[in-house]
């Protein structure tokens, strides 16, 4: 398979581990082919009547010995080549959410997080068994296979060659279901992250569904996705239904052969009863390395089908990321440029340079058009439109997020494009218009892992996001646990908590995306009075459909349908667009209305 290569670096870190765990199995192997011979002695003996009491006991201690060994290296081999499999999981686990990490953002617009679930879930689950128990199996069906039909052939190799005919049908039979079984187990494993995405998303959204009241038709929804699922199982199981019996089948067929042949053997006195009962015994310990062969088929194609998956992923180049001559980026001025940008979601993946091209012809709709501002360190930019005006959108180009189609971005005169891209994040502070809080404390979500932070900057910040009250009145203060995306607390605290983390951070470029759309007036007052005071040595870009909060800006533009349709300050703007100086005064007589 060609994404073993995948699992082939934990192998090989792991190799001595392994080969002290086949050792221990091969070992393990050979000390059940003894047993069937201390048995055909102690038959023998019975059989001609010339055995002591002393000597049945002697039989006795050697099985027992026998099997004491048998646990202990059991212990040994399962211990380590179960843990290595172990490793390779948690391996592959690990580099799977790290390539998730890097990511571009485009990707996780159209990737379902419960289909990226089952990937690190049940996939490497089935990696880990083909790695561990296949191991395992395959050792088993070469080893105690071959070495077992050696023994059965010092017994007699006429009989070992006549039970021995089903093997062939064995072979045959595996490679007519293993593409089947590989088809069949990709289906299921699809059709698994189905339900999983189906499931976490009703889970998010039961509020909606109950406030709705679909509960019955969101159970129909997610009966039918469990009824594919099951088809799609019930399909594979038809397979494998059909092959395992067939490898019993053929087992039972070589029973058959020996008690009618062997057993003639015996009378006609070819072979001694001891040789009889021990050729049984052998029969039945090559009974599990021909059904290993049949399992370790179906261990291998479901993990290959797993890998397969995991390595599509893998292989899943960020579509931004650093360039080879990517600068450095140490103590920015902060200067930001945007030149004649253009963007679509259309083509975010595929166009990361200048020399990209899109025609126009091929275009949907531009959610970005020739916008074209430039803002200095120190000052603020606010922007106002219409919702769908292309606001958001414009704040995700900064920390490139997402990439141009057309023109660029400049901090201090480079192309951001050119600018190394963990050295441009860390630059910026970020508060998103819809505030995400991590399961776990207060405290936790603000400090955002930065432990380096004292108690009182960490207040400074709170009281400058206008929370700091809110969570001193908690009976847990700072440690209150926020639950799931923070469902404990309401939308305004919510966006608060988000604001307190970026100012925390203490960045140099300060983006916010409607930073008070959730909270009342006086609170929103307070918060905007901070910001205009963190503006004055910070370059600023604020999005905001409250006009209020934008007064202090340096420079405001009027985003319509992706375009600038004006640009200046407030006054200059009260006084020549329409749009704005008609939100601005509807917006104020409401808030005079709601203050009274």
């Amino acid at each position: 398979m060609k994404s073993i290569s995948l699992i082939k670096p934990y192998l090989v870190e792991n190799r001595i581990v392994i080969f002290w765990g086949l050792v221990c199995l091969i070992t393990v192997d050979f000390l059940q082919l003894c047993i069937p011979r201390i048995i055909k002695w102690a038959v023998d003996d019975l059989t001609a009547l010339d055995i002591s009491t002393g000597k049945l006991l002697m039989y006795a201690v050697y099985i027992a010995i026998a099997g004491i060994l048998i646990g202990v290296f059991r212990y040994f081999w399962r211990r380590f080549l179960l843990g290595v499999s172990r490793r390779v999981e948690e391996g592959l686990r690990n580099q799977l959410f790290s390539h998730l990490q890097i990511l571009s953002a485009s990707y996780f617009d159209q990737a379902k997080t419960g289909d990226l679930m089952a990937h690190a879930t049940n996939d490497i689950m089935h990696i880990r068994m083909a790695i561990g128990m296949g191991m395992v199996a395959l050792t088993d069906a070469i080893i105690l296979g071959a070495a077992t039909i050696g023994f059965m052939a010092y017994i007699n190799i006429r009989l070992t060659v006549l039970v021995l005919i089903p093997m062939p049908l064995i072979i045959l039979g595996t490679r007519f279901f293993s593409k089947k079984m590989h088809r069949r187990y990709t289906q299921v494993q699809a059709a698994f992250a189905d339900i999983t995405e189906s499931a976490r998303e009703r889970f998010a959204g039961i509020k909606i569904i109950k406030a709705y009241n679909r509960q019955k038709e969101s159970n129909t929804k997610f009966d039918n996705i469990s009824r594919d699922y099951i088809e799609k199982n019930l399909k594979l199981v038809k397979i494998t239904g059909s092959f395992f019996p067939l490898m019993i089948f053929f087992s039972n067929l070589s029973m058959a052969i020996v008690l009618f042949l062997g057993g003639r053997q015996t009378i006609l006195r070819n072979i001694t009863p001891g040789d009889f009962v021990a050729f049984i015994s052998y029969l039945e310990l090559i009974t599990w390395p021909m059904m290993a062969i049949g399992w370790v088929t179906n261990l291998i194609q479901r993990g290959n089908a797993s890998l397969d998956r995991i390595n599509r992923i893998l292989k899943t180049a960020p579509h931004i990321q650093n360039r080879k001559d990517a600068r450095r980026l140490t103590a920015p001025d902060g200067n930001i440029a945007f030149e004649n940008v253009y963007f679509t979601y259309h083509h975010a993946e595929q166009n990361e340079t200048t020399d990209k091209r899109i025609p126009d012809d091929d275009i949907r709709r531009w959610v970005l058009s020739d916008v074209d501002v430039q803002l200095s360190k120190g000052k603020t930019l606010g922007i106002v439109g219409p919702p769908g005006a292309g606001k958001s959108t414009l704040l995700y180009l900064i920390p490139r997020l997402y990439d141009v189609c057309r023109g660029r971005i400049l901090m201090d005169g480079t192309d951001i494009r050119k600018l190394h891209l963990e050295d441009l994040r860390f630059q910026i502070s970020f508060v998103p218009q819809e505030p995400f809080l991590f399961a776990g404390t207060i405290r936790d979500n603000i400090l955002f892992e930065n432990e380096s932070v004292d108690d009182k900057r960490l207040k400074k910040a709170c009281k400058s996001a206008a929370i700091y009250d809110t969570i001193i009145n908690f009976s847990q203060g700072f440690d209150t646990m926020v639950g799931e995306k923070g469902i404990i607390l309401s939308g305004g605290q919510k966006q608060r908590i988000c604001l307190a983390r970026a100012f925390l951070q203490d960045k140099p470029i300060l983006l916010l995306d409607d930073p008070i759309s959730q909270v009342d007036l006086e609170t929103g007052s307070v918060i905007t009075r901070s910001i205009k005071n963190m503006s004055r040595e910070k370059t600023t870009i604020i999005v905001s459909h409250r006009l209020s909060a934008l007064n202090f800006a340096d420079r405001i533009i009027v985003l319509t349908n992706g375009m600038i349709q004006a640009i200046g300050s407030h006054e200059q703007l009260m006084k020549t667009n329409d749009y704005y100086a008609k939100t601005y005064r509807l917006q104020e007589i409401e808030e005079t209305f709601n203050a009274s």
